[in-house]
């Protein structure tokens, strides 16, 4: 018996560190303790309570307008508790009360947001092309040493060498041995 409330209770962690990181989800002022209604469908979406057929999105809404309060626009854990008792004898229905809520229970457990759908960095022959420091030339390719690593503000920078010579001057430095021999 005692063994039984312990993992009741740790149940209950779970599903309580669940709800904070579906709150905190997409928000970076959220504290997690309170979600809003964007957040709980997508946990009913993640965690598969929308099944599309006994419980659907429109029924997620509903369920969440009912139990947050009149003039709130998130609701809490425990409004949140209230909202999965609603909604688990629809998603169940051939369970009692508490077998139902502790299914739902199970589905949420020590879940977290998914990311599906997320843009992901493209890896196609163009971007590789475009990034290939080899093939620059001009101004560009002074931006980049040997190895294909970039050399900071030294590449950016004209840096000037005070020298008196043109840039692409050959014989720079000879004028002095050119006056001594005559």
């Amino acid at each position: 018996m005692i063994f039984f409330k312990m993992a009741e209770s740790t149940d209950l962690e779970q599903l309580m560190s669940s709800f904070k990181m579906f709150a905190i989800h997409g928000d970076t002022k959220a504290t997690g303790k309170e979600m809003n209604g964007k957040n709980w469908a997508k946990l009913c979406k993640d965690c598969k309570i929308i099944d599309g057929k006994n419980v659907t999105g429109t029924d997620v809404d509903i369920v969440f307008t009912k139990v947050k309060a009149k003039t709130s626009r998130v609701i809490t854990y425990e409004e949140f508790q209230r909202a999965l008792e609603e909604l688990a004898p629809k998603r169940f229905k051939g369970q009692s009360k508490e077998e139902a809520l502790t299914s739902v229970y199970k589905l949420i457990e020590g879940k977290e947001p998914t990311n599906v759908g997320v843009t992901k960095m493209a890896k196609t022959a163009a971007v590789d092309r475009l990034t290939d420091t080899t093939k620059y030339t001009g101004s560009h390719k002074e931006r980049f040493d040997e190895s294909g690593k970039g050399r900071g503000k030294g590449g950016r920078e004209e840096l000037v060498e005070k020298t008196g010579y043109v840039g692409s001057y050959k014989n720079a430095g000879t004028y002095e041995e050119k006056t001594k021999a005559k």
